[in-house]
């Protein structure tokens, strides 16, 4: 008999989140310490999203994302999960850029930046001062009118290495492109800026289990292999969803799922006002990813060539390039054994930014090549730094944005969500229908593990306000379901 995965579920919750994505994690535990029942709707067998990992023969564990965030995340963890969270985060010292243009370590913070510019570059100590200043000061109110091209232009006419400098970390952050909103590239920039780029000790698996923990602990009620089918409404209000064919009384929805796939499948655009899907219609997509996973060889010892490695034979930065199947720019993370204390073992991971439509229509023969392609010029590429490295490989696997697309159900795949008007569409959601957030990777706000996170806090609190507004109403009636 097939499995019944909402067995002891009960029939009324205050909340349902949809997708236990960071911001959707973040924001279910919250609300459940704030006294609301919380149901936690999760498709896949895995939590986390994106900031997951997977395990293979051979004792290998491999993390799917960068494992690189701003300092910030400390402060978050500490206040929004725990201390021992927050204790567990370390910093990454070397950062490594190696292209046509420039060849450098950075420990990734504004002081070594500076002197990069200053030293390495020979920019004026007035202009880095305003430049900084400038990105520092940039929030999500600002007029949309500059683009990041016009930003490096006005500070660094002509400088393609500076642009490629300032800009290729963070297009591997959140996808940004030279022109797209300045304000979508300097407050990312500006978070990294703070001290530094920071990791978790003990590896997604170790922060995801310790999650979990909390989250069970504050009453929340975690369901994975459930896949909301739909949300339900009364006239303008959030009334339910439908879980595996289920249906489950709410009073509000809190989704982690890609904000175009919960307004045009779970919801239904005739749901919405005219003008709001006109605006819907305008939101762009972002681009997806792809992945090559490198297990090594229980015993074989990698030396240390950088925690993060941005690469790229191409002659300047250029994201069509970025973007290309034929890849010219890759971003390898290291893991050595002190990222997973007791463990000792030595993983790598290669990212790339890809676009979806390059890989959606290949033939199942295409795609399988193409794969293998993937994974050969990813492994030539890091014998530069590894000159060994095919004689210590036990494990090879590759994510295309198909890949991304099967396990997250984001539409085209895609890593980052969507671009900056995606966020307007975002917290507009609520003025729509009574009872409806969103929490994810759209645009401004996703400074990767941090900015996803942060924003579930930001939604929470407006999810609590909105229940709290309710409490004059009859309770629901809570039963469980067999």
């Amino acid at each position: 008999m097939k499995r019944n995965w909402l067995k002891g579920a009960n029939s009324y919750y205050d909340v349902v989140v949809i997708g236990s994505g960071l911001a959707g994690m973040t924001a279910a535990n919250m609300l459940a310490k704030l006294g609301h029942s919380v149901l936690l709707a999760e498709h896949h067998y895995n939590m986390g999203g994106l900031a997951t990992w997977f395990k293979r023969k051979g004792g290998h564990i491999l993390d799917i994302s960068l494992h690189g965030f701003p300092s910030g995340m400390i402060k978050t963890f500490r206040k929004y999960w725990t201390k021992e969270m927050a204790n567990s985060i370390i910093r990454l010292k070397g950062i490594r850029f190696d292209n046509p243009q420039f060849k450098l370590v950075t420990t990734f913070d504004k002081v070594d930046f500076t002197n990069i510019l200053l030293e390495r570059f020979g920019i004026l100590k007035d202009v880095v001062d305003d430049f900084f200043e400038t990105a520092r000061n940039m929030n999500f109110y600002d007029e949309l009118e500059m683009t990041t091209r016009e930003l490096f232009e006005k500070f660094f006419p002509g400088r393609k290495d500076v642009w490629r400098f300032l800009m290729e970390p963070i297009t591997y952050a959140n996808g940004s492109t030279l022109d797209d909103p300045a304000l979508s590239y300097g407050i990312v920039f500006s978070n990294f800026m703070d001290k530094g780029v920071f990791t978790y000790q003990g590896g997604t698996d170790d922060l995801i289990k310790k999650m979990k923990k909390e989250l069970i602990k504050n009453g929340v009620d975690i369901r994975t292999h459930c896949l909301v089918e739909k949300i339900h409404l009364e006239g303008k209000s959030v009334k339910g969803v439908k879980i595996n064919g289920q249906d489950i009384e709410c009073r509000s929805v809190l989704s982690n799922s890609n904000i175009l796939s919960t307004i045009h499948e779970l919801v239904g655009d005739e749901k919405f006002s005219l003008e709001f899907i006109k605006e819907v219609k305008k939101v762009r997509l972002n681009d997806s990813s792809c992945q090559v996973y490198i297990g090594i060889k229980r015993g074989e010892k990698i030396d240390n060539v950088g925690d993060l490695l941005f690469t790229s034979v191409a002659e300047e930065y250029n994201t069509e390039k970025i973007l290309d199947k034929h890849v010219t720019s890759r971003t390898f993370s290291f893991y050595y054994p002190e990222m997973r204390p007791g463990l000792d073992r030595f993983a790598i991971v290669s990212s790339t930014n890809a676009r979806f439509m390059d890989w959606a229509n290949l033939s199942e023969e295409e795609y399988n090549v193409e794969k293998e392609n993937l994974i050969e010029s990813t492994l030539d590429a890091l014998e530069k730094y590894v000159p060994d490295i095919r004689q210590k490989v036990d494990y090879l696997e590759a994510a295309t944005p198909k890949t991304f697309k099967r396990y997250t159900l984001a539409p085209a795949g895609t890593s980052f969500g969507t671009k900056f008007e995606g966020l307007k569409i975002s917290r507009d959601l609520p003025k729509q229908i009574n009872g409806l957030y969103h929490s994810g990777s759209v645009g401004i706000i996703m400074s990767g593990w941090l900015g996803a996170a942060n924003y579930g806090v930001i939604v929470a609190n407006e999810v609590d306000k909105f229940m709290r507004s309710l409490e004059h109403e009859p309770k629901k009636m809570v039963h469980a379901s067999v």
